[in-house]
């Protein structure tokens, strides 16, 4: 079955409450008529709880910035995927923040990824190379080991259905842009391992997001793009107006 693009804006430690709900009202109004796309808004974890009565019965999409990798337990302000799973559909996993800030490594990532799924939810698992790597020409084997440690826990079935979001790190609020085509190589490459690991149905079902200093202004070169699922967006999704745009390029674009 053919799945629908998919544009994420992850609003990262911005927004309070009030903050949080009159941005929700605003994209409800502008973005309500959107169909072929689907719009998931990440606000920080105070914001969910309220966020999720703001979209009762609209076409817009709650998810989480991170989970923890266990369900329960004496884990001191942690937030479980057993709470979340009220009012979220979908949770970022390894964000670069995430690996390089909180030393997050692919062992949890991958026991995130799979406590996420054990739930019915949808992990965006978030991939991507540093500088130096990309520099000393290990982008691909860098990222592939990251989506092969993060997968070990699922399923062929599993995969089929959850989302790959790379980022590269370099590109990321640096306002340096990767190459449409090299997004869209680095996505086969992806495809190709999970192929040969998983089959070719979880190859083919699996979405790829490209982020990284994505926003209106080359929203257009990734929605054209017939490699890549949607856009994982951070910045720009805090500016009402360009995530709009950035929205509706997909949806123009839908095919």
């Amino acid at each position: 079955m053919l799945k629908n693009k998919l544009v994420v804006g992850n609003w990262k430690v911005h927004f309070t409450v009030p903050e949080s709900t009159v941005a929700i009202e605003k994209l409800k109004k502008s973005l309500g008529t959107v169909k072929k796309v689907e719009i998931v808004i990440c606000p920080g974890f105070l914001d969910i709880y309220p966020a999720s009565a703001e979209l009762i019965d609209t076409n817009l999409v709650l998810g989480a910035q991170n989970v923890f990798q266990k369900e329960e337990g004496a884990y001191t302000g942690e937030v479980s995927v057993v709470a979340l799973a009220h009012f979220v559909k979908y949770v970022l996993v390894g964000h670069s923040e995430r690996r390089l800030l909180f030393s997050e490594s692919d062992r949890v990532i991958a026991q995130k990824a799979a406590v996420v799924v054990a739930h019915g939810l949808t992990p965006i698992i978030c991939v991507g190379e540093t500088l130096h790597e990309k520099e000393d020409g290990l982008s691909k084997i860098v990222v592939v080991n990251q989506v092969e440690a993060a997968l070990s826990h699922l399923t062929a079935l599993e995969i089929e259905n959850i989302v790959i979001a790379y980022e590269p790190v370099w590109a990321i609020g640096s306002g340096q842009l990767c190459q449409v085509s090299d997004a869209e190589k680095m996505a086969q490459d992806l495809r190709n391992v999970i192929k040969a690991l998983y089959g070719e149905k979880a190859a083919k079902g699996v979405r790829i997001l490209y982020g990284g200093s994505v926003d209106q202004k080359n929203a257009k070169s990734f929605a054209q793009s017939k490699t890549l699922d949607g856009v994982l967006v951070g910045g720009a999704s805090l500016d009402h107006k360009a995530f709009v745009e950035i929205v509706k390029e997909f949806e123009s674009k839908k095919k």
